[in-house]
């Protein structure tokens, strides 16, 4: 999976369980509206800056964030 399809994977679940439209996230992380939109289709790769926005408005840190998008980009295999 590419990194920028499963970071929209992991922002839409965080945003979703936090309960926030698109709208709500975006104005929170001073971003635009369609720009979540196009995060969390994969079409664009957010900046550092823009992910730790995004992460204190969701209430988690970046660090849990980027942990989440590597194990959908390269899930552990079991022995």
């Amino acid at each position: 999976m590419e990194p920028d399809i499963a970071f929209g994977i992991v922002l839409k679940k965080h945003r979703k369980h936090q309960k926030l439209s698109q709208e709500k996230l975006s104005e929170s992380a001073n971003l635009d509206r369609t720009y979540i939109s196009l995060l969390e289709r994969g079409q664009r790769q957010p900046s550092l800056k823009t992910i730790l926005s995004i992460a204190g408005v969701l209430g988690v840190t970046a660090s849990d964030l980027v942990k989440e998008i590597e194990t959908l980009i390269c899930p552990k295999v079991e022995k």
